[in-house]
């Protein structure tokens, strides 16, 4: 059974299949056509952390294409009832899809272990896949081709850039994250990318104006993210010089585009200035999340033998 625990799920081929499927379901819709591709499907909503875009992308989309989400809250008993084991098969006989937003990547693991029913990774503290995927949808709208193209990561070196990271390598697009000693990432982290996309052109470094140089796309997110609240006032200490404002992107070319996953802690991570510039292409980018998780749920229902 195919599930998408972490972008290392795909193959490079289907790592561009999905993106291709994504985009002709955008196109489709934009033209004012919805395909019921996944016609009396549903998809189950397991959420551990709050969500905006993730919950409500998948809703819609999965609306939009014929079928239904479930978002199952507390009184489900999820891990109080009873074992993930017995929670997932009882799931699987009623649902299509389980999607997981996640404390930890092992309850993710967990979950498809059991391979009864595909689980796409909403988020977790080591990834973010299906943000990964959408932000690839976005830089490609942008640039066309883009091979050889380079994206910043200015900040911590959080779990979606660890999947930015992934998805560049696939993509063959340049990476550069610019953070402290202490947030960048480790170099078993860059050998898996390599091992499994088979080229990785990364470099890191504190120095945010060497790291910015080049680069065709800026990207930032939240210096706290959830479950990191007692280390809020190091944090911003230390990622304050990070900051992406007007100055900072004086340091990039001039045709640079702002990316940010949102929610934006505006005056933090990113000034309004920054956010709402015409620099700025947040807000399509967020969008591409429904438009990329309904190519990831056609796409994984073909896969499965669903449609």
């Amino acid at each position: 059974m195919k599930h998408l625990r972490s972008l290392l799920d795909l193959t490079i081929d289907e790592f561009h299949g999905v993106l291709d499927l994504a985009a002709s379901l955008k196109k489709q819709l934009l033209a004012g056509e919805r395909p019921d591709l996944l016609k009396n499907r549903t998809a189950a909503l397991i959420f551990e952390k709050a969500s905006l875009r993730t919950r409500v992308s998948l809703e819609a989309g999965m609306a939009q294409l014929g079928g239904s989400a479930l978002f199952l809250t507390g009184d489900v008993g999820w891990r109080q009832r009873e074992s993930i084991g017995d929670f997932i098969r009882v799931l699987a006989e009623y649902c299509d899809f389980v999607v997981c937003r996640a404390i930890s990547q092992s309850t993710i693991n967990e979950l498809a272990a059991h391979d009864v029913v595909p689980i796409i990774n909403g988020l977790t503290d080591e990834s973010h896949p299906c943000q990964a995927l959408a932000d690839f949808m976005t830089m490609k709208e942008v640039a066309g081709n883009v091979t050889g193209k380079q994206l910043t990561f200015v900040g911590d070196g959080n779990n979606v850039a660890r999947s930015l990271l992934a998805a560049c390598s696939m993509g063959r697009i340049k990476f550069r994250l610019a953070a402290p000693e202490g947030y960048q990432f480790k170099p078993e982290l860059i050998d898996r990318v390599k091992n499994h996309a088979g080229w990785v052109d990364f470099e890191q470094s504190p120095n945010t104006a060497a790291m910015l140089r080049d680069a065709d796309f800026v990207y930032t997110d939240v210096w706290t993210s959830m479950g990191q609240e007692a280390e809020a006032e190091k944090r911003n200490t230390d990622l304050r010089p990070y900051q992406v404002n007007e100055q900072l992107m004086k340091l990039a070319p001039s045709h640079c585009k702002i990316l940010h996953c949102l929610p934006a802690r505006r005056g933090m991570e990113i000034t309004d200035s920054a956010m709402d510039s015409a620099a700025s292409i947040i807000f399509p980018q967020a969008g591409n999340r429904m438009h990329l998780q309904k190519g990831l749920l056609v796409w994984l229902a073909q896969k499965n033998g669903l449609i």
